[in-house]
């Protein structure tokens, strides 16, 4: 009975050393291969990830890039040059013009320097000639002027649109109205003004 007894707790215990045996080699096993597929997976996923930034790589170095074209400057018109000379060139020219048509050069006066000032000055804010209606009524205008109108003969003579001064002076030799400026010998006294464009030449006698 004890033997029997005895043989039956033997078996229970190898039993349950045998249970627990085989349950250490299966969680043994089963963690050896979680380890071994872990180690696969992570094997393949760097595979992958290699692949994939050899393949960004590649397109990134395939990309290139456009820079915008650069923006012309804006090309500007070119002005038109504003004439140049001067009173005193106007004054040079005409004088040598009327020796070289074989009368006497004007003789510069003061009194008709301010008359021809005013009337460039005038001219210049008007911004075209005026057909001399400035020059006719002067006196009326200014009576502190009257006097000089009083003591002579006055002309008016006006041009524009000329380059230069040799250019003015052709111009008023090609119109028969003030070609007498540079063939009158009856003128002895004058004076010119001119600037940007415009020219005023006053002859007296």
């Amino acid at each position: 009975m004890i033997k029997t007894i005895i043989k039956s707790f033997v078996v229970v215990v190898f039993a349950i050393v045998a249970g627990v045996s085989i349950n250490i080699i299966y969680y043994s096993g089963y963690n050896q291969g979680f380890a071994d597929a872990r180690q696969k997976a992570q094997i393949e996923l760097d595979k992958i990830l290699t692949s994939n930034l050899i393949q960004v790589s590649s397109e990134e170095k395939s990309v290139s890039f456009t820079p915008p074209p650069a923006s012309a400057a804006p090309v500007q018109a070119s002005q038109p040059s504003v004439p140049v000379w001067s009173g005193p060139e106007l004054w040079e020219a005409v004088n040598e013009r009327r020796l070289g048509l074989g009368v006497n050069p004007l003789v510069s006066q003061g009194e008709l320097c301010t008359i021809a000032s005013i009337r460039l000055n005038e001219l210049l804010e008007l911004g075209k000639l005026d057909g001399h209606e400035g020059f006719s009524n002067l006196p009326e205008r200014r009576t502190d002027l009257l006097w000089i109108f009083e003591k002579y003969s006055i002309s008016e003579f006006l041009v524009s649109g000329a380059q230069s001064a040799d250019g003015a002076v052709a111009l008023w030799e090609n119109t028969l109205g003030h070609k007498k400026l540079l063939t009158g010998g009856e003128y002895v006294w004058g004076c010119t003004y001119a600037q940007n464009g415009f020219g005023v030449a006053i002859a007296a006698f």
